[in-house]
């Protein structure tokens, strides 16, 4: 496949959000339209949009859920949405609404049974495996909670239900400072999945470097939303 470029809509308490090493008190952007922001994106060319519910991911709350929704029916490109999936109740429910991928991080962790389930009942091609981690852990619970597992080893394990790994470098999440190539290597060397990878990035180059490491592409946030990189130039660079 060819190298994606994927904005990101991060939503916390109705708002399209940018956070610091996802902590909801360290917001770096905060927009009232989250749609709109979506569509935005969407106008822009993007060929895909990463669709996150914080508060869902963070405290397991559902005061997100008709604004998820409504974003997801409304746009036209492909959507890969998560935050807080820990039931299949709650997976079928972004599936029906049209979530071309649905997105499992602390279920990969906690309920490998729903994983696999859902694998089996709609197909790995539907599913992304989230692994965050904080330098090499792997960290769960809107990032609040340490693991013990390695994050390419955990990549390397989940391929077998979905197609594709989003690896988050959590510690450099939202900072802008450039991406750690070195743990994306180690990821995408560990996995047969493709690897979208997030956190850090900030230019040009590291997208070049993500590429040039074996990413199948990134998921931008806090660099579109701040005006460091525009969407039209980052997906001109990575083009084949």
């Amino acid at each position: 496949m060819s190298f994606l470029v994927i904005p990101a809509v991060d939503i916390s308490n109705g708002r399209c959000v940018q956070l610091v090493g996802g902590r909801l008190e360290k917001k770096l952007v905060e927009l009232e339209d989250p749609l709109g922001v979506a569509l935005h994106w969407q106008a822009l060319g993007a060929r895909r949009l990463h669709l996150i519910d914080l508060d869902a991911a963070i405290h397991g709350s559902t005061r997100n859920r008709e604004l998820v929704l409504r974003i997801i029916e409304e746009l036209e490109v492909p959507v890969q949405a998560g935050g807080g999936i820990r039931s299949r109740e709650a997976a079928a429910e972004l599936l029906e609404a049209g979530a071309e991928k649905l997105i499992l991080g602390t279920a990969v962790v906690e309920n490998r049974e729903l994983l696999r389930e859902l694998s089996r009942d709609y197909g790995s091609d539907r599913l992304i495996a989230a692994v965050d981690a904080r330098g090499k852990e792997v960290v769960v619970r809107g990032w609040q909670k340490n693991t013990g597992f390695d994050a390419a080893a955990l990549a390397g394990e989940v391929a077998a239900y979905a197609d594709e790994v989003l690896f988050t470098c959590v510690h450099v999440e939202g900072s802008m400072s450039g991406v750690d190539v070195e743990a994306v290597k180690r990821v995408v060397d560990a996995t047969s999945a493709e690897v979208i990878v997030a956190g850090g990035i900030a230019s040009l180059s590291d997208l070049r470097a993500l590429r040039q490491a074996g990413a199948a592409g990134a998921v931008l946030g806090s660099a579109l939303y701040t005006g460091r990189l525009s969407l039209e130039e980052a997906m001109k660079t990575v083009q084949d």
